[in-house]
């Protein structure tokens, strides 16, 4: 398999901090490569150092055999940039941006195709400013798509978008991937991971703490199922580690997950035993295991906490 990114023990820090503390991973021609971790990660900060936004403080990376740190105008006309805070000319409208970024290249795929593609063929004559919040995003993707680059750099590009529109987005990235687009997505939603990555890099505090397909990832905690209930009794949490198929158990604040690979009978053994030993148990609620649990085994953490 061809790698387009390679990514070698890359930091960057801020005094005594490292936003990003010595991560390195591959990215594969054609690949949907996700980057999953909670807000403040480092998943921004490592692709602003990949498009050359920000100075690395360690280590290499290389894109399209490109080096970051030597050769940015090559990189440049290989990459397309959608960033989470992408500023757009508000009283222009949609075809006038699209047309102005079409100009900076020295060639472009043709407008209108890219206009109807992104679903905004009834707003291109529309000011940039009375979009909807998904419709911004479109048109950000639009921009990054122009110069037709080989390689597309997504952060967080479905945040503070409603359901709808967040998967109108991930049709639109499977579309690039059919197309052989390599996309590079950074995201705290799992379900998104999942559904749009073909591998995933799970990101936490500055480090790369797992990667993998979403399914191997799914499958490293060992365990088919979650079941999740409060307690008022935490201290007495260790006595569930002997019930049936059970394998791991995390406490997350006031809530207590359960893994286990048959939930049925872990199920019937939990309120058993609760009841024998008069163990107070409430919101009681079963689930599949998922990329969020994951991450809730490694760190004790949810995905979305701050």
């Amino acid at each position: 398999m061809d790698s387009i990114i390679e990514v070698k023990n890359l930091q960057k820090k801020y005094g005594d901090f490292y936003a990003v503390n010595g991560i390195s991973f591959e990215v594969v021609k054609g690949e949907v490569f996700g980057l999953l971790g909670p807000n403040g990660a480092g998943k921004s900060t490592t692709m602003e150092m990949l498009v050359g936004l920000r100075k690395p403080d360690g280590g290499t990376a290389t894109i399209a055999g490109h080096s970051i740190g030597k050769d940015a105008s090559k990189i440049k006309q290989e990459i397309g940039i959608q960033l989470q805070s992408t500023s757009l000319f508000e009283l222009l409208k949609v075809k006038e941006i699209i047309e102005l970024y079409a100009s900076f290249y020295p060639s472009h795929i043709p407008i209108q195709p890219l206009i109807d593609e992104m679903l905004l063929t009834e707003k291109q004559n529309s000011l940039v400013k009375g979009l909807s919040g998904g419709q911004k995003q479109r048109l950000a993707i639009a921009l990054a798509l122009i110069h037709d680059p080989q390689i597309i750099f997504l952060d967080e590009p479905t945040t503070g978008l409603d359901p709808q529109a967040r998967r109108t987005l991930w049709d639109i990235v499977l579309t690039l991937k059919e197309r052989g687009k390599t996309v590079v997505l950074s995201t705290h939603y799992m379900d998104e991971a999942h559904v749009l990555a073909d591998r995933i890099g799970i990101m936490d505090q500055g480090k790369l703490i797992a990667l993998d397909t979403p399914n191997n990832l799914v499958s490293s905690i060992e365990a088919e199922s979650a079941i999740e209930f409060k307690t008022k009794s935490p201290e007495r949490v260790d006595e569930f580690n002997h019930l049936e198929s059970v394998t791991n158990i995390v406490v997350n604040h006031d809530f207590v997950t359960l893994y286990t690979r048959n939930l049925q009978f872990s199920l019937i053994a939990l309120l058993e035993y609760t009841k024998e030993k008069d163990i107070s148990i409430s919101d009681l609620s079963t689930r599949s295991a998922t990329l969020e649990d994951v991450f809730l085994s490694m760190t004790g953490r949810g995905l979305r906490e701050e």
